[in-house]
């Protein structure tokens, strides 16, 4: 059985619409069933909603008396049906696309906590404007995953002081530190409405400083850890700049210089830490895809972890130049903004993507082609 995590504040129309779509998936009897846990956080008008949707999937509403962000999602895993298998966490205003989800959640393997989605962002599905930015290899948004109900819970869940944005790496960071994995599927599609209402950019920002850089302290090798601090901050810093958000910034550089030393230590090893940073994905990708005899590559759509791909491409031996490389390799370990660049690189040199496991599948199981050109 799966249940379905939403928490919400404010945005009732998002909301209905949420679950309007979640209706459209029917019963779910292929997965024993499913049920819509809704958590209000603390919203001036208190949720009320029907017991079950127009299908027949059931629904709990739990009401909250504060708003404790991401963490409302650990009370609906709580509140989740004793039969349930899965929690597939949304937000209010995204949801699957079809039920292909299923699929991957029937194939995972035990050592899988967690299936992350391909997240597009559009009001329809005819309207997708791009995919969601954010996550990497062993790291998912919180829009769209599913996760195991008892490696979230044995886990501890989301925590409490994180509130809302990057708290999905201090949670894969838990899972993977279980012995567990976490994987992307392509044919678990999602769509994120991301209404702009009820976000404040300074706040956002301010969070991503925090909690990027309390991600890092809890979990970051001895070795690299003044490093990956110090890298974190400057790509907050050009956020924070790109959205006219530098208070925010400021102030989120502010607490963490005050709460950064409270952060307890459980620091992975490095075999670990590059699979937490994709750099273990981006050396195995592009080694493999990379043409034999390649001198030199280009980087193109650099995003998040692209110094990543640029050691996994220097490890290798091979140039990184500006412009006329042999070889184009996409500069991000995120996967909706590679998967982007890789369908929008137009002709010419062929391109590498620097994942090996985000590939186009089918629902019946056989891969139709990988992600390279």
């Amino acid at each position: 059985m799966i249940s379905y995590i939403i928490p919400t504040k404010d945005r009732h129309e998002e909301l209905m619409r949420t679950l309007g779509e979640i209706n459209r998936l029917g019963r779910q009897v292929g997965m024993g069933g499913a049920e819509v846990v809704v958590v209000d956080n603390a919203s001036s008008n208190p949720v009320e909603l029907p017991d079950q949707l127009p299908c027949g999937t059931g629904v709990k509403t739990v009401r909250l008396e504060k708003n404790i962000g991401a963490a409302a999602r650990n009370i609906a895993a709580q509140h989740a049906d004793e039969r349930c298998d899965w929690l597939v966490m949304l937000d209010d205003d995204s949801a699957p696309m079809d039920s292909a989800f299923e699929v991957a959640i029937r194939r995972a393997s035990p050592d899988v906590a967690a299936i992350s989605a391909d997240v597009f962002l559009g009001q329809s599905e005819e309207s997708v404007i791009r995919r969601e930015d954010g996550g990497l290899p062993e790291v998912f948004v919180g829009c769209g995953v599913a996760i195991r109900r008892d490696a979230f819970i044995d886990a501890g869940g989301y925590d409490e002081k994180f509130g809302f944005y990057a708290e999905e790496y201090d949670l894969s960071a838990k899972l993977m530190l279980s012995g567990k994995r976490i994987e992307f599927s392509p044919i678990f599609r999602v769509l994120h409405h991301k209404t702009r209402a009820g976000r404040d950019m300074n706040l956002i920002v301010q969070r991503l400083v925090r909690n990027n850089a309390w991600a890092i302290q809890r979990y970051a090798p001895l070795g690299v850890l003044d490093k990956e601090l110090a890298r974190s901050k400057e790509r907050c810093r050009f956020i924070a700049q790109k959205e006219n958000a530098m208070p925010g910034f400021e102030a989120g550089l502010a607490e963490l210089e005050e709460t950064i030393g409270a952060q307890r230590r459980t620091p992975m090893d490095d075999a670990m830490w590059d699979r937490f940073t994709g750099l273990a994905a981006a050396r195995e990708a592009i080694g493999v895809r990379l043409p034999r005899g390649t001198e030199t590559v280009q980087i193109i759509a650099e995003g998040k972890n692209a110094h990543v791909v640029r050691r996994a491409i220097r490890d290798l031996g091979v140039t990184v130049v500006e412009s006329g490389g042999q070889v184009r390799v996409i500069g991000t370990m995120s996967p909706g903004p590679m998967i982007d660049a890789l369908e929008h690189a137009g002709s010419g040199s062929p391109v590498v993507a620097p994942w090996l496991c985000a590939k186009k599948q089918s629902i019946f199981g056989d891969v139709v082609a990988g992600f390279a050109a």
